[in-house]
């Protein structure tokens, strides 16, 4: 056998090294987790062949990885003691890229970022991340239990070929060098290379060493002599990971010291959830809740998700494929042995490990909620007061857990008239009429406008309690929560009031008898303003008002209109239902009018007043104030 080799690369190389040094990795400092993590791996395989075969650990069973630097030389070593390699080991590993199948792999290519990085993940050039900061990687590696003149020696600039020659080498293990680019010696640093090992390994099961040099005999202050000591590795990581203690050995004052360590916030958790589940997936998970939302929280580049582990070694700081977008405020971490770690350990592989851990995760969540709800009232509402508008979004996006979500929800009602936002869809059913079916809810621009919408007058009256909604996501939640625990939402402003038995057989005669006798100024009111509405009716929702106008079912609401046409979107032309009140003074004025004319004037008055009740605007505010002067005018004569 030749003790030395060379062999050449395949022509796609420097286009794979490039598309992954460019497109896959957003930070360069993270070559150096890729090679400890990949050094833990192999202590982690000489660990469990040892447990057959206890002549592999040649005496020393003390696993670790070690980090050293050389700033002269711009050179940084990363060495471990763990199962090392044969010399076919190191051509089929380290020469991934040279493999027969490098031509259909890149054929598979979409151009699309997160389904290559996958598919170079699967292809598996991972140890050659090295080459984001190194121009050369020299590799010296001896599989365990094989002879010390078995070793290998790997060599390559990362161009068009990697050498391979047989060397002597008295421990087992593998030793990484790689001699820096010009540009990236900063990573010869000790400082620097000790603050990326703990932010990226410290909850790595073996100890990630460095050496710290020795102190001469000194003289202290008071003349005594200091003992010289002696140049030690000591570990750089904790290799004990918080998640990974039982919970009764953790205080809530580590929670959250933890909490804060990951999340960056000054202030503490308002709640969280540390769980260890096995079975057929095994995954730790520790989530919190915050007491307050990020500034930037409804920005659309908001970074969010959990900190992905597998086996305790950190893969992704924003895991957003473990939480729902409406539960975007959670912080915490996952730590799951059963998921895949692609080349960059950014990119999750979708599969179904992902989605069932989602599901889980998810459900987790709207259990602490839900608890913390039932047990804490107060401390429900100042997460609800932070977070409340993110949770909305839930019905929308997340169907299975529709009627979980919505019990979390809270409204402001007429039951107070507060607009305090503190009802919940269960409080509101229990303060329900006899005989009630239905949710009945107003959505508005503003708490006012919905308190004193005169849509909810006939409802005063018959102590029908209605939740009041005026922020800009509630239409947008109405339109995909359309019932809870069986009772149908039900909006006031939409369609018919549809009381049912809550409207007694009295009452149903008395507005029969009223529309009958308005037949002929309903048929007048239509003809005047033909062009305007697209029905006329007598009310049953109104007291003290004389006209409003409805949204007819199915059509899109006032509310839901003006959302589209803030996001730039055409909207339909529709034409709203007009419901007069014959009772009101002004209507009786109304009817007993002669003048064609004037009843024409009078009635779109009444229109465009109940339309910018509705509206809050008009398309044509100058026109109203004319039509308002002149009818003013005319009452002088």
């Amino acid at each position: 056998m030749s003790q030395q080799e060379t062999h050449g690369f395949q022509t796609e190389v420097k286009q794979l090294l490039h598309l992954m040094i460019h497109s896959l990795y957003s930070n360069k400092e993270i070559f150096l987790r890729e090679l400890v993590s990949n050094a833990a791996d192999a202590a982690d395989k000489l660990r469990y062949l040892a447990l057959t075969d206890d002549a592999l650990y040649e005496g020393d069973g003390e696993l670790r990885v070690r980090v050293s630097a050389d700033k002269e030389k711009g050179t940084v070593t990363i060495s471990d003691n763990g199962i090392g390699m044969t010399r076919d080991g190191v051509i089929e590993h380290l020469g991934t890229i040279a493999k027969s199948g490098t031509k259909d792999f890149f054929n598979n290519l979409s151009g699309e970022a997160s389904k290559d990085s996958q598919l170079i993940g699967q292809f598996g050039v991972g140890f050659y991340s090295a080459f984001i900061v190194a121009k050369k990687v020299v590799v010296r590696t001896r599989a365990a239990g094989h002879a010390v003149n078995e070793a290998v020696l790997w060599e390559s600039e990362g161009e068009g070929s990697f050498n391979v020659e047989t060397i002597t080498k008295n421990t087992r293990g593998t030793e990484i060098t790689l001699h820096l680019r010009d540009e990236e010696t900063e990573f010869a640093d000790e400082y620097r290379l000790r603050s990326i090992i703990s932010k990226y390994s410290d909850h790595i099961s073996i100890p990630v060493e460095m050496f710290e040099a020795g102190q001469p005999e000194s003289e202290g202050e008071d003349g005594e002599k200091i003992a010289a000591t002696e140049g030690a590795w000591k570990p750089m990581n904790k290799a004990t990971a918080l998640w990974t203690r039982n919970k009764a050995d953790i205080t809530d004052e580590e929670y959250q010291e933890f909490y804060k360590h990951i999340s960056h916030d000054y202030a503490d958790a308002l709640k969280w959830s540390h769980n260890r589940v096995e079975g057929k997936q095994e995954y730790t998970s520790l989530v919190y809740i915050p007491a307050k939302a990020p500034w930037d929280m409804f920005n659309r580049d908001h970074k969010h998700g959990l900190k992905l582990f597998v086996q305790r070694v950190f893969v992704m700081d924003d895991a957003e494929q473990f939480m729902p977008t409406y539960l975007r405020f959670v912080k915490g971490l996952i730590d799951s042995k059963d998921l895949p770690l692609n080349v960059s350990r950014e990119i999750l592989q979708d599969n179904q490990v992902t989605k069932n851990l989602r599901q889980a995760l998810t459900k987790r969540v709207l259990g602490m909620l839900e608890k913390l709800a039932e047990n804490d009232a107060e401390k429900y509402q100042s997460f609800w007061a932070e977070f409340g508008q993110v949770l909305k979004e839930g019905p929308a996006e997340d169907f299975a857990n529709k009627e979980r979500i919505a019990g979390l929800l809270r409204f402001a009602s007429t039951h107070d008239n507060s607009a305090a936002t503190t009802v919940s869809l269960d409080a509101y059913i229990e303060r329900m009429k006899e005989g009630q079916d239905k949710i009945y809810f107003i959505v508005a621009d503003s708490h006012d406008a919905a308190v004193n919408s005169p849509h909810l007058e006939l409802l005063r009256k018959k102590g029908i309690e209605v939740l009041l909604m005026s922020e800009r996501i509630d239409e947008w939640l109405i339109n995909h929560l359309t019932e809870f625990k069986g009772k149908k939402l039900h909006s006031v402003t939409k369609g018919d009031l549809e009381l049912g038995s809550l409207e007694d057989e009295a009452d149903k005669e008395a507005q029969d008898k009223v529309a009958e006798e308005a037949k002929g100024l309903v048929e007048r009111i239509k003809a005047a303003l033909a062009d305007k509405v697209s029905d006329v009716k007598v009310t049953s929702r109104l007291t003290d008002t004389p006209a409003c106008v409805v949204t007819g079912d199915g059509e899109m609401s006032t509310q839901m209109i003006k959302l589209m046409q803030a996001a730039g979107q055409p909207v339909p032309e529709s034409k709203p239902t007009f419901e007069i009140n014959p009772s009101h003074p002004l209507v009786e004025r109304l009817n007993n009018e002669a003048d064609e004319q004037l009843f024409a004037d009078w009635s779109n008055l009444l229109l465009q007043q109940a339309l910018l009740s509705e509206k809050g605007s008009l398309s044509d505010p100058s026109a109203f104030i004319k039509l308002t002067n002149q009818m003013l005018m005319a009452s002088f004569k």
